[in-house]
């Protein structure tokens, strides 16, 4: 598994490819990586910018890089983002009433699955065996099953 994403975190860098589009400064560079990962491309929608190849993400990288370069805190950067986008903009979106579905679909898939479960359980449960026959209940079949024999031709 180790090796496996070895042979991935190539892919993670690939986005910006472009030596233009890198901060001069590593350690801001990796400031702008990290906060990119956190920025969703609206195109994509399940990508970071950071690793979307979209025109759109590669300008919100940019503006990213832009507003660190000018100064601003990670929190500024994103609350410029999330002030012109929206919540969507955010891959981790803040918790609030209108935000409450995105948390809360996990929580109840998983209690839907697990009620699920309970319920397959519950049917495939074992049935108790029959009671035994009683003396009358038993002297009733015997005199079925002769009759039967009787009728096929054969004897009792």
């Amino acid at each position: 598994m180790l090796f496996c994403l070895l042979l991935l975190a190539p892919l993670s860098a690939a986005a910006v490819t472009s030596p233009g589009d890198m901060l001069p400064d590593q350690a801001l560079e990796d400031r702008a990586r990290t906060l990119g990962r956190e920025i969703r491309c609206m195109v994509c929608q399940n990508q970071s910018i950071e690793d979307s190849e979209v025109g759109l993400a590669r300008d919100l990288r940019l503006l990213v890089r832009e507003r660190i370069t000018a100064g601003d805190s990670d929190r500024e950067v994103k609350s410029f983002l999330h002030a012109r986008y929206g919540d969507f903009v955010l891959l981790r979106p803040p918790f609030a009433w209108n935000t409450l579905i995105l948390w809360a679909t996990p929580l109840v898939a998983l209690l839907v699955g697990f009620g699920l479960i309970l319920l397959a359980r519950r049917g495939t449960a074992t049935t108790p065996p029959p009671a035994p026959l009683n003396a009358e209940e038993q002297r009733r079949l015997a005199e079925i099953n002769a009759a039967l024999k009787l009728k096929d031709g054969t004897k009792a």
